[in-house]
């Protein structure tokens, strides 16, 4: 039974789901739709143009003075991310507010939908239940309760470690290190208003994870607790020993540990070494205790020796996961057998445009598409492969350009600018630039073995800085600058599944299992789908290896092909185990089972 009156109010989202960073765009101004409702998202704050961009845009919407940040200012990217964090928390709080002195005697009133999202079995919404049967007496007390437990949703940040290039001054002199893409990311962050953390992606970035021990605010303040948090995206349970440690041996604590498929996700895709999340996440089960003594006890020791505050001894890493989540059986699987604090609904968000940023013409592209026309691709210049969709505009305006034998993009942001085989500065793969250099380098090769695979790929380069930004701006209704409106989308393979746009209602009650999106009857379950992706990229490089035997691939997939065995017998002995599927799903994930046994019982790899 509850006694109303003696439910505390929670910093800690009363949601057991999240909205993970979605390209550059997709969720820049996330928050300032549902953080009020207490979700977390998270903002890229990779492309200060955009973000720049949006704080003019929002700036306007909202009635706030605009001072524009130029691009020749001094240290216009740490202080254009300060000016928009510091934008959203400020947007952010007063909509809270608002929502708290909202009625709760109106029925669609925001005080009602706060509750009304929230999973049934939460403290507050059973609170809340008990609010709307109690006599009015007892009524306007626990109005008021509710009231005081209203928490904003966190507005977190996102850096991709690999996007960290060095920048140069007006007269082309290197600008020093504190200056790159991440470090300034990072300061913009750190010397924002946000009581949040930054999610660190795509890998250990040893010179930015570094500058986290110029800021206090990493610190652990009197109270044993830091201002600002670190959260890694990680594939593994090495890579979260590994950095956790690194930077546990410089005082940062980290605060969570976010789990993401390789190959199940949205975005980039960073397949793994035959690891599956099944096993992946059973390892951190086993071991998270442990893993956080560890943690506590070397970041301890390197606040003693820093003389720095300690950190509060109840602290307790998060680990939160996602890639291809779909369903409330999936999220309560990954919740009640894995003990995940928060699972990461993503691709699925795209068709929310209560919550995302999206165009009407992309949005009406992605509930079209056919499963095949969510791929993987080498569109990124990056040289990691990129979840994509087929019919994009951006891949419709790719394609035109070669046509018109003018391949390329024009390259005004340089974001992604690492390439240095034909300049001295580094330029993008993408570029209109490299791709005429690298092509009137290719034609010594015409007629050669590889020549027409090698002019593939580099054609299927893509500019992700424009294509991944401009969705944000033509949501809003405005033009992005120099009318360059096609845009990138990366949703992951899940997204498939999902055919029609949902309010934030609809996308939250099927979260919680209040209610049920039918998706397309031929997806399978989230583990078997990791799997045949998995799988996939496998027989893939197995092709390669045949028309190009390296024995440094057979090493690398000797070790694929016996992870993937060892995973596929982790998830039949867990069939056997788990009761949340039917047995018409059982009998389904059983047969997938078998069939990738027996494909990897006929594959032979000798030295």
């Amino acid at each position: 039974m509850i006694n109303p009156l003696n439910i505390h109010s929670s910093n800690c989202s009363p949601h057991s789901f999240h909205i993970p960073v979605m390209g550059l765009g997709f969720t820049i101004d996330t928050p300032l739709k549902v953080a009020r409702y207490g979700i977390d998202s998270v903002v890229s704050i990779m492309e200060d143009h955009l973000v720049e961009s949006m704080r003019k845009i929002h700036s306007r919407k909202n009635a706030v003075p605009y001072i524009p940040i130029k691009e020749t200012d001094h240290d216009a990217r740490a202080k254009r991310i300060t000016a928009y964090l510091d934008l959203l928390k400020g947007l952010v709080d007063k909509q809270v507010e608002a929502l708290k002195e909202s009625s709760f005697e109106e029925k669609d009133s925001e005080i009602n939908r706060y509750f009304a999202l929230l999973p049934e079995d939460h403290p507050k919404h059973k609170l809340y239940r008990v609010m709307l049967q109690a006599t009015c007496s007892m009524r306007s007390e626990l109005q008021e309760k509710l009231r005081n437990m209203v928490v904003p949703g966190k507005i977190h940040v996102n850096i991709m470690t690999k996007v960290d290039k060095r920048n140069y001054d007006e007269d082309g002199q290197e600008l020093p290190r504190e200056f790159s893409d991440g470090l300034a990311a990072l300061r913009g962050f750190a010397n924002s208003k946000l009581r949040s953390s930054v999610v660190f992606s795509a890998g250990m970035n040893p010179s930015l994870y570094g500058y986290l021990e110029e800021f206090e605010n990493f610190y652990p303040a009197d109270d044993g607790l830091p201002a600002k948090g670190v959260i890694l995206k990680v594939s593994d349970f090495r890579s979260a020993h590994v950095q956790g440690k690194f930077l546990a041996k410089k005082g940062i604590w980290v605060e969570e540990f976010r789990l993401e498929s390789g190959l199940n996700c949205g975005g980039h895709a960073f397949a793994t070494d035959g690891m599956l999340m099944g096993p992946i996440l059973a390892e951190f089960r086993q071991n998270r205790t442990e893993l956080n003594a560890e943690l506590m006890a070397i970041c301890q020791q390197a606040l003693q020796e820093k003389g720095k505050p300690a950190l509060a001894a109840h602290l307790r890493f998060r680990l939160t996961a996602q890639g291809g989540v779909g369903t409330h059986e999936e999220h309560q699987l990954l919740r009640a057998s894995y003990g995940v604090d928060s699972v990461g609904w993503g691709s699925p968000f795209l068709l929310v445009p209560e919550a995302t940023a999206v165009d009407q013409e992309t949005l009406n592209r992605l509930i079209t598409a056919k499963a095949s026309d969510f791929f993987l691709s080498h569109a990124s210049p990056l040289g990691v492969p990129f979840n994509n969709l087929r019919t994009s505009s951006g891949e419709v305006q790719r394609k035109a350009r070669i046509e018109k034998g003018r391949p390329g993009s024009p390259c005004y942001k340089k974001v992604l600018s690492f390439n240095t085989e034909f300049t001295e500065k580094p330029i993008c793969t993408s570029s209109r630039q490299y791709q005429h250099l690298k092509l009137k380098a290719l034609e010594s090769q015409k007629g050669e073995k590889g020549y027409q695979e090698a002019k593939a790929q580099l054609l299927e380069k893509d500019c992700l800085c424009e294509g991944l930004s401009a969705p944000a701006i033509l949501a809003e209704g405005e033009k992005p600058a120099r009318n360059l409106s096609a845009v990138t989308i990366c949703p992951g393979p899940n997204l498939a599944y999902f055919k029609g746009i949902y309010s934030l209602k609809e996308m939250v009650d099927h979260i919680y299992g209040k209610a049920t999106i039918q998706l397309t009857p031929q997806r399978p379950q989230v583990f078997i789908k990791e799997l045949q992706l998995t799988m996939d990229h496998f027989k893939s490089e197995w092709k390669k290896l045949q028309e190009h035997f390296e024995q440094k691939k057979v090493v690398a997939l000797k070790k694929s092909k016996t992870n993937l065995e060892r995973g596929i017998g982790y998830y039949q002995h867990w069939l056997n185990q788990i009761i949340q599927v039917t047995e018409v799903e059982r009998s389904s994930m059983q047969h997938a089972l078998e069939e990738a046994k027996r494909y990897f019982a006929s594959v032979s790899l000798t030295s």
